[in-house]
């Protein structure tokens, strides 16, 4: 843009309408230089003035020293060919034009509309009494002040309106970018949560049936082969849960995860109750996904702390809601599943998502209760 009006508002003009003599000419090409080092001092602080426009940097005020000094002597060169009457009539209000812009091109970047407005008033103001000075008089001052209007105008329609789309584009494609970062971390959380849920329970079990095998084995008893057989079971469920995680079709089933929990835990030597597995059918799929992994957690936490001897799950359904509750015996002092660990977060951020609630702590010696519940 600078590059282009200094050459039809400034370079034309001036070849067209200065005086042969040789202090005119001297003139017009030494403002021409100036005029083209004001492009090239332009252009290299546009961009950072881009960025301070952004926030992305600061544009130290020290670099407007030498543009600021280009657009002085610009103006007198100007001023001195008015002066000598160096160009034709009504030139210097052409080349005026030009003269302030790749200076304030940049600097319209730098700081408000208002101040712009304020300090393009008082640089006016000086071209005033500097081309008056110059001899100018009524109508040429009257086109001076015109063209200072225009060249303002043009400023504030072209360059902070063009920083403010750039501006809009940018933080388009940086909201894209955030979305896509917190869509990865959203399925490495649904990941690590599934990790945790499938194998939590499974290992726990695995290892409890594996304590269980080298006892009978030490004792010669042949149980320890349907033992081992049973962990090699578990091992193989937990590799196709584990790949149906990784495709991201892992649901679990409600009444699968009740029985499941009652067959584990009376394995365990646990004396487990479980009432009202027959109204889970009635219940969406989504509901049935999130309290199955309630009463996976909640059996996994039950193998893993403390010591029961007796576990009841109650699952009651009603118009309002469905409410799972886990109460187990087995809570002793600092238990782990009091301070409602990564398990019982996970729970709460899968429940949460239905408008669900999940409770978790002591009720009074050594029982421990679990209520989820969850509208229907």
């Amino acid at each position: 843009m600078v590059w282009f009006l200094m050459a039809s508002w400034g370079l034309l003009p001036l070849i067209g309408s200065v005086g042969h003599q040789p202090l005119p000419l001297a003139l017009g090409a030494v403002l021409t230089v100036v005029s083209v080092a004001q492009c090239v001092v332009s252009n290299r602080i546009t961009g950072p003035a881009l960025d301070h426009y952004l926030g992305k940097a600061v544009l130290p005020r020290r670099r407007l020293a030498l543009p600021l000094a280009l657009l002085a002597v610009a103006v007198a060169l100007t001023a001195s060919l008015r002066a000598v009457d160096g160009v034709g009539d009504g030139m210097i209000a052409f080349l005026l034009m030009q003269v302030p812009l790749a200076f304030t091109i940049p600097y319209a970047l730098l700081v408000s509309i208002r101040v712009l407005l304020l300090r393009y008033a008082a640089f006016t103001a000086v071209l005033f009494m500097v081309f008056a000075a110059a001899g100018m008089r009524g109508g040429e001052l009257a086109g001076l002040a015109l063209m200072a209007l225009i060249t303002c105008a043009l400023t504030l329609v072209t360059v902070r309106p063009c920083a403010w789309s750039l501006q809009v584009m940018w933080q388009a494609e940086e909201a894209r970018d955030v979305q896509a970062r917190l869509a990865v971390a959203e399925e490495r959380l649904r990941f690590g949560r599934d990790v945790h849920d499938i194998l939590g329970r499974n290992l726990a079990v695995v290892a409890l049936k594996s304590e269980l095998a080298v006892q009978l084995a030490q004792r010669g008893r042949p149980e320890a082969v349907d033992q081992m057989l049973e962990v090699q079971r578990i091992a193989q469920e937990s590799q196709r849960e584990l790949r149906e995680v990784v495709r991201g079709y892992r649901d679990a089933d409600l009444a699968v995860e009740l029985e499941g929990a009652r067959s584990v835990l009376t394995a365990a030597g646990i004396n487990c109750a479980v009432s009202g597995a027959a109204s889970a059918d009635g219940l969406p799929a989504r509901t049935q996904s999130a309290l199955g992994w309630v009463v996976r957690e909640a059996a996994t936490n039950v193998l893993r702390h403390g010591d029961p001897r007796t576990c009841a799950v109650r699952l009651s359904v009603s118009s309002a809601a469905a409410v799972l509750v886990v109460e187990n015996d087995g809570l002793s002092g600092g238990s782990p599943t009091c301070g409602g660990g990564s398990g019982l977060a996970g729970l709460r951020e899968r429940l949460a998502a239905l408008g669900g609630t999940l409770d978790a702590g002591p009720v009074g010696g050594r029982m421990f209760r679990l209520t989820a519940e969850v509208p229907r």
